[in-house]
């Protein structure tokens, strides 16, 4: 079918976190009031997630716990990732029983596009009576409620989920260009839109541009000048175009692959204190170039200072999560290997050297990320051996890796521990028991 007469869904699962808790709670996702957040952690935790009635009484999405007003009745349930991985996988299971997976692209665990041209026909129904059948089937299976975008183009469908079915009563939404352009070339704030950020609001707005209308009309020289090549996406998404479709997101293949391990610390950490933990970051990195089979062409390591109390008034009254963001006074460096490696010792070394090299040790440390860089499969052509390298030293190091992560992969990841991970100040054994630096819940 031709590309200007596709029909694309996107659904997203609304409130997900929070409506799994309530689920499993004989709770209404739609009517509880629950929040999702780690009651061990202090009052500054940010909540993962707030169910609809509490949206509806003022509570923010993702906001902190002591932001909730204190007289308000709630339930707090602790984050149990895996019990949402889990869900999440079964309701994509409800997906492929409607579409193939080529027609499927998993924007998030709780949000997908769908491709829905070639399925009009087959089941006789519109786009938005399938789009209905589909998130029926995800409430009746799994008790998760859904929201639903249509639109003839990607970017449509995203936005008809994210603006106008957050206005509709029945949590759909559907739009064409000229809807678009007619409903949506007012509004405010731009950061509504997708991949507009606070920081590219306040750049257009310094241009004069303060919706998508005027963004759509603005002469696109200055444009290009000031955005450079992005300039192209914002005046395409400024009149409701998108020529990517779901063919191009499937055959889409990086050119270069990273692979990253990254912490928010619990509280502001010392140098000695910060540097046990990056060598325990350093030390997983490597492992997990071993369980995957890759190298690393170069380590990376950059920290995150504390907030002094200064820049803690200035982000507060500038508002907005990219006033944090900005308030964060960062260091780090680059190590590049002379040949692609995944030695522990190596990539140990590497991070301790960087360390000492380039964070302050004055400064009061609150995040971490350690990451391998340009990575390519072992064995893979065109890599050129170093002739220096202790080949029996580094083959006896890989068994050893190889063991420990055998051990891992059927026990656990603190069924082997090193020194290092007993001491007061490392996180590793936490964070082992983490998904994505929240609570398992297994």
């Amino acid at each position: 079918m031709d590309s200007q007469k596709r029909q694309y869904l996107c659904i997203d699962l609304k409130s997900f976190y929070a409506s799994v808790e309530c689920v499993e709670r004989g709770l209404d996702p739609m009517a509880a009031r629950l929040v999702v957040a780690d009651p061990e952690r202090s009052e500054k935790t940010i909540c993962l997630a707030v169910s609809p009635a509490m949206k509806e009484l003022g509570v923010r999405n993702r906001c902190r716990v002591f932001e909730i007003p204190k007289d308000l009745d709630y339930v707090m349930a602790a984050p149990r990732m895996a019990l949402y991985i889990e869900r999440s996988a079964d309701i994509y299971a409800i997906y492929l029983k409607y579409l193939a997976p080529e027609d499927i692209h998993v924007y998030s665990i709780d949000e997908a596009f769908m491709d829905a041209t070639d399925y009009l026909g087959l089941y006789g129904c519109t786009t938005r009576e399938l789009g209905e059948r589909i998130r029926a089937d995800v409430r009746a299976a799994t008790g998760i409620p859904a929201s639903c975008g249509i639109g003839p183009n990607l970017y449509l469908a995203k936005i008809a989920l994210d603006i106008a079915a957050k206005h509709s009563p029945d949590s759909f939404g559907e739009l064409d260009e000229e809807g678009y352009r007619q409903h949506l070339w007012g509004h405010r704030p731009l950061t509504d839109f997708w991949r507009i950020g606070e920081g590219t609001a306040r750049r257009l707005a310094r241009m004069g541009i303060r919706t998508m209308g005027e963004l759509a009309m603005a002469p696109e020289e200055p444009l290009y000048r000031e955005f450079g090549i992005d300039a192209e996406i914002l005046i395409d998404h400024a009149w409701g175009i998108e020529p990517v479709r779901m063919e191009h997101i499937k055959a889409y293949r990086s050119e270069t692959h990273s692979l990253s391990s990254a912490q928010v610390l619990a509280h502001d950490y010392r140098f000695d204190d910060a540097l046990t933990v990056a060598k325990e970051m350093a030390d997983g990195v490597a492992l997990d170039l071993v369980r995957k089979g890759k190298l690393a062409s170069s380590i990376s390591l950059w920290v995150g200072y504390a907030m002094t109390e200064q820049a803690r008034i200035q982000a507060r009254a500038d508002g907005g999560r990219g006033a944090w963001f900005r308030a964060i006074e960062s260091a780090g460096g680059t190590h590049r290997f002379p040949t692609p490696t995944n030695s522990r010792e190596a990539i140990y070394q590497a991070a301790i050297e960087l360390f000492e090299a380039h964070i302050d040790r004055e400064r009061l440390i609150r995040r971490m990320t350690v990451n391998a860089g340009n990575i390519v499969d072992e064995g893979a052509s065109g890599i050129q051996l170093d002739l220096l390298s202790d080949g029996k030293r580094l083959s006896s190091e890989r068994r050893r890796q190889e063991a420990v992560a055998a051990v891992k992969a059927r026990f656990g990841n603190n069924a082997v521990l090193k020194g290092i991970d007993l001491l007061p100040e490392a996180t590793a054994r936490a964070r082992n028991r983490q998904i994505g630096g929240h609570r398992s819940g297994v």
